[in-house]
Formats: C-alpha cells, sequence, structure tokens
C-alpha cells in the first residue's frame, strides 16, 4: 500500500516515512500542497496525510480534489494546535480523523493502520462477484476462483478504482514494494494470468484494456475492443 505525506517539517514526515516503510508500506513525501497535488495527479494513494497548514495554503484545500478521484480513500490532518474548530472544519470538508500535535510517530502509525485496515477489509461485492481481500479470497455465483498472490493484488486495486484508469506505473507503485526493480511486464503477465484462471473459464471480463493509457475494472460490463 502507497501512502502520501503532505508535511513540511522534517522531524515529522522523515522519521513517519521511515516508520512506515519499516511496516511496510510505501510513501512519498510532498512538502507543499503544489506537490501534493503533483504526486496525486501521478498515482494512487490509499492513504494520504496532510498538515492542517503548509506554505502554500491549507491541507483542507486537497481534500476535495483527492475524493473526487478516490471517494473511498482515508485522509488524515495534522494540527500544530489542538484547535475544536480546525477540528471540526476538518471533518466538514471531508476528511477522516485529525491528529494534533504533539504527535507520538508510534501511536500516528498505529491510527493509520487502523484506518487502512478499515479501508481494506471491506469485502469488494459486484453484482455476482465478490473479492475479499482480508481472505484473499474470490467468489463468483458462490464458486471459489483461484487468483492469488500478484494477480489478486491487481484486481483488488483495479476493483477498488474501478471506472477509473489506471496505468502500469500506478499498479506498480501500489503494489510492488520495490517498483523500480520491475518491469512494466509483470502486471501484463498478472493481467493475463487473471483472464486465464477466471474470466475465460467463468465466461466474464473483468479488466478492461485501455490502448496506451492501462486498465479498467470493467465488470459487469463489457470491454471495448482495442
Amino acid at each position: 500500500m502507497r501512502i502520501l505525506i503532505i508535511e513540511d517539517n522534517p522531524s515529522l514526515n522523515k522519521p513517519l516515512s521511515e516508520a512506515l516503510n519499516i511496516n511496510g508500506y510505501q510513501t512519498d513525501i510532498a512538502e507543499n500542497l503544489k506537490d501534493g497535488e503533483y504526486y496525486i495527479s501521478i498515482r494512487n494513494y490509499d492513504l494520504v496525510l496532510s498538515k492542517w497548514l503548509l506554505s502554500d495554503g491549507l491541507g483542507l484545500d486537497i481534500i476535495a480534489r483527492i475524493k473526487e478521484k478516490h471517494p473511498r480513500t482515508p485522509i488524515i490532518i495534522i494540527s500544530d494546535e489542538r484547535n475544536s474548530e480546525y477540528e471540526l472544519q476538518t471533518f466538514k470538508n471531508g476528511a477522516d480523523d485529525f491528529v494534533a500535535q504533539p504527535i507520538d510517530i508510534r501511536v500516528l502509525v498505529v491510527r493509520i493502520e487502523a484506518r487502512l485496515r478499515f479501508w481494506g477489509s471491506t469485502a469488494i461485492e459486484i453484482d455476482e462477484l465478490t473479492i475479499n481481500p482480508d481472505e484473499e479470497k474470490i467468489t463468483y455465483k458462490g464458486q471459489e476462483i483461484e487468483v492469488k498472490g500478484k494477480p489478486f493484488e491487481v484486481l483488488t486495486h483495479l476493483a477498488r478504482h474501478r471506472d477509473q484508469i489506471v496505468s502500469k506505473e500506478q499498479l506498480l507503485d501500489a503494489i510492488w514494494e520495490e517498483p523500480e526493480l520491475v518491469t512494466p511486464n509483470v502486471i501484463e503477465v498478472a493481467i493475463n494470468q487473471i483472464r486465464q484462471k477466471m474470466d475465460k473459464p467463468l465466461g466474464i471480463a473483468t479488466i478492461e484494456t485501455v490502448r496506451r493509457r492501462g486498465y479498467r475494472f470493467c465488470y459487469p460490463k463489457i470491454p471495448v475492443e482495442n
């Protein structure tokens, strides 16, 4: 899972990034809203952590854009002070949590993990297809489908971001721990396994290839032929 940290204080963003990396998360750090918006435009994030006040605006200003692109992505706002008005505005603007300084990084990491567990534990149910991330289990009309490992993660990520086109690079960033060490061809291999082990035997289509742009989860729609 990949997390975006929008925080301009190195004494917090670097230790937090390191703590999350140790726990198996991939992180990007943006020190202002402009850089944060850039990262959001090129990558899919499982959670965004943003400071309340940055050099070029309020962290609240980025919430609408994140939720527009990924409605279910949790957003946590960090404030330099505990202020009930700030907290109220945070939730009114659509954020999922509010944390005030001083912050124990260990506690913050646990809160982030709790948010991601809640987000990731919800089974994805679409028509007669169910994808259960907790059990790495797929069922179709009550029949269990043997799709495991990276192909399962690719399918799950696309299903979570259904109706959106996800590029190979975005899939690599979201799923592989060291995306720079693998080639985009691994995505094609994963997609092919999904189609051979699931789509073809069941007579369904779950992933549409969008030429030169990436992939889109399309079940139960029929994919556009390219």
